[in-house]
């Protein structure tokens, strides 16, 4: 088992297309019956254009006309964008796995589906990476070699020591310099804790507005590991927590604050849809421990109300 365990970790691109394989088998029985990772080849024809591209062939077969569809016509630009700072590499920090992940590990596999998604789309796909400021920026293309490019940069982020230094996030800074850098219009997918003070929440969102500023579509997969983070099921005893972007320390026994913590996590996730809404940005909540269709249904619903 731990054989096969380190063999998918080392063959991202591997799993990946398991992973959607199993989904496009599944999806016949699932609520996202009707949507297609493949190439969309034909659209309804509109009446009044040109009959030049109608496909007489299909008509003969269907009695309805459709218009054969070219490719900058279904083809998007993909950004995706990893937040990799300390707190991502909770709550595994030295031995994640696919059966018990970490947000990194996590974003890493949901980041090589969705290239994979991609791929069979023949969409353009770049990837950012970003901590203390912006550390890696690959513009999209759709080129074999230019997606052997995203899979190793994939494998080398899941070698990051995030104890070697304070690996903190500067997702404001980050988000402004990412939107003065892609040019073109694009979907833009970011995976995030979103662990920040609430007062930090107005600039953070103002950096996301940017990006939509600028035309680009907006989805924002807020990670969290539930059992501890939201449910605070720990122990019924005192836990010595590090802040491992600040260093900070607090002794105390999680099972006193239970009541006070789950209040204060509701409203900072309905501070996070309200603000979300505001500004149009797709908040989708993700928990690590649940797996990858949330992730492709979603990126799916999300390019069908694109074109």
């Amino acid at each position: 088992m731990e054989k096969l365990e380190q063999y998918k970790l080392n063959n991202i691109e591997f799993f990946a297309n398991q992973v959607v394989e199993g989904f496009i088998t599944g999806k016949h029985k699932s609520p996202y019956h009707g949507f297609s990772v493949e190439f969309a080849e034909h659209r309804l024809y509109n009446s009044g254009e040109s009959t030049k591209n109608i496909d007489w062939k299909l008509y003969a077969r269907t009695e309805k006309l459709f218009v054969k569809r070219f490719e900058e016509e279904t083809n998007l630009r993909c950004q995706i964008v990893l937040d990799t700072s300390s707190s991502m590499f909770y709550p595994n920090f030295n031995n994640p796995s696919l059966e018990k992940p970490n947000k990194i590990l996590f974003s890493v596999y949901a980041s090589a589906v969705l290239i994979n998604i991609l791929k069979r789309q023949r969409d353009a796909i770049g990837l950012t990476t970003y901590a203390n400021d912006v550390e890696t920026h690959i513009l999209p293309k759709t080129s074999l070699k230019h997606q052997r490019v995203l899979f190793d940069e994939l494998k080398s982020i899941l070698d990051i020591n995030p104890l070697d230094n304070q690996r903190k996030s500067s997702l404001v800074n980050s988000i402004h310099e990412i939107a003065e850098r892609i040019h073109k219009r694009s979907l833009v997918i970011l995976f995030s804790d979103m662990i920040t003070n609430e007062s930090s929440l107005k600039e953070i969102f103002d950096s996301i507005r940017h990006l939509k500023h600028k035309k680009h579509e907006v989805v924002l997969f807020y990670l969290a590991e539930n059992k501890t983070e939201i449910d605070l099921e720990f122990e019924n005893k005192p836990y010595n927590f590090i802040d491992v972007e600040t260093g900070e320390e607090v002794k105390l026994n999680p099972s006193n604050f239970k009541e006070e913590y789950h209040l204060k996590s509701k409203e900072y996730l309905n501070k996070l849809k309200l603000i979300s809404l505001e500004h149009k940005i797709d908040l989708v909540e993700v928990d690590i421990n649940k797996g990858f269709e949330n992730i492709i249904s979603t990126y799916l619903l999300k390019r069908q109300k694109m074109f």
